[in-house]
C-alpha cells in the first residue's frame, strides 16, 4: 500500500488540542513518549503522518484513550476538511507527473 502524503488534520489538532489541555509542551510530550519534540511539531502542523505506533504512544503520553483521540480527530477532520497549515495544499501530490518533482518539493 502506497504512503499516504495527505496531512492527517483532524489527528493532528486532535493531538495538539490534548497537549494543550494537560498544559504540556512539545518538548515535555516527546520526552514522555520518546519522540523527539521536532517530529511532534512536524505532526501537529500537518507536515508528518505518525505510524500506529506512534499514535498509540502518544494517546498514551497524553493519558487518552485511543478510541477518544479517535473520535476528536474525526470530529476535528469533518470540521476542518482539507484545510490546512500544512506547507502544501490539498492533494498536491496529484499534479506531480515525476517523481522527482517530489524530491525537489522536499528539499525546499
Amino acid at each position: 500500500m502506497p504512503r499516504r502524503v495527505d496531512p492527517q488534520i483532524g489527528l493532528s489538532k486532535a493531538i495538539r488540542q490534548f497537549r494543550l489541555e494537560i498544559h504540556l509542551s512539545q518538548e515535555a510530550l516527546g520526552l514522555r513518549v520518546d519522540i523527539h519534540p521536532t517530529w511532534i511539531s512536524h505532526l501537529e502542523s500537518g507536515r508528518v503522518n505518525p505510524s500506529w505506533g506512534n499514535v498509540r504512544r502518544i494517546a498514551s503520553g497524553l493519558w487518552v484513550p485511543l478510541p477518544e483521540l479517535a473520535a476528536r480527530a474525526e470530529d476535528l477532520e469533518a470540521k476542518y476538511g482539507k484545510q490546512s497549515n500544512a506547507p502544501f495544499p490539498g492533494n498536491w501530490s496529484k499534479n506531480l507527473t515525476r517523481p522527482e518533482d517530489a524530491v525537489m518539493l522536499r528539499r525546499a
